[in-house]
């Protein structure tokens, strides 16, 4: 072992034995409600109630409540003087451009990333299709959440186009809150979640044969028409050419049984 092996086996060692400081119970709080309103238990628009929160978390309300300012920051919680915290409420007009600037993503990364010329990208977009099985096999709402979005940033990444997938991620909040919607429209459906991960893995096995058409023609099938033609009556609409927008999607999915 030369002595820039040595120098580097030390540094790790030295890595090891360092200590954890154990999260707080502020951190701790901000992960609950933030596992609760990815798993749809918390809806956007919902009301965050404080005292069920103390009550759950068996925490006080100090915590509680600097838990929630870390929510606010990261764009998951409102807090007004009127009515406290809620989730962060969703438009018709926010679903329209996060839905639209997301395809349009989506396709350059399809132009882009079809067929695969790097295998480990390929790889990448398994592991994460292996860490959504592993979700739905716990029954772990937020966690599927997590990982879905992860397997459809790997889809992206297909490109090699880092500052595509940089721009998709930073979208990743606002989709997130959409997939809980999504959800939670999709409940009367009694879709599993073993079943969601099959319609994934569905488009992988496309992906892998490396026809862009067919890889658009997938996505289209798996996007997003069930989800919105199931959004909730009182979303407000947000803007005219929104509704416009989703009258003109919903009658082009009229009819084709597609699901999100």
């Amino acid at each position: 072992m030369d002595r820039s092996e040595a120098a580097g086996t030390g540094a790790g060692a030295q890595g090891d034995q360092r200590i954890v400081k154990p999260p707080s119970m502020v951190e701790l709080a901000a992960r609950s409600i933030r596992r609760m309103i990815l798993a749809g238990e918390l809806l956007p628009g919902e009301r965050v109630v404080e005292n069920r929160l103390t009550q759950q978390l068996n925490i006080s309300r100090p915590p509680l409540r600097e838990a929630l300012r870390r929510l606010e920051h990261e764009g998951l919680v409102r807090q007004s003087p009127h009515r406290g915290a809620v989730v962060t409420p969703l438009t018709l007009h926010d679903v329209y451009e996060i839905m639209t600037l997301r395809h349009q993503l989506e396709n350059m990364a399809i132009d882009l990333g079809i067929p695969v010329v790097e295998p480990r990208r390929l790889e990448r977009c398994w592991e994460a299709l292996r860490r959504m099985e592993a979700a739905a096999d716990a029954r772990d709402e937020a966690e599927l959440s997590e990982q879905k979005f992860e397997f459809h940033t790997a889809v992206v990444g297909l490109s090699g186009h880092q500052r595509l997938e940089e721009t998709y991620r930073s979208l990743q909040l606002q989709m997130k809150l959409c997939m809980v919607l999504n959800r939670h429209a999709r409940a009367h459906r009694n879709e599993t979640a073993t079943a969601n991960v099959l319609r994934h893995r569905r488009l992988l096995r496309v992906i892998e044969e490396g026809d862009p058409e067919a890889v658009r023609a997938e996505m289209a099938r798996h996007g997003d028409q069930t989800f919105l033609d199931d959004l909730p009556g009182d979303l407000d609409t947000g803007s005219e050419q929104a509704v416009r927008w989703l009258r003109g999607v919903q009658a082009q999915g009229a009819g084709t049984g597609t699901a999100v």
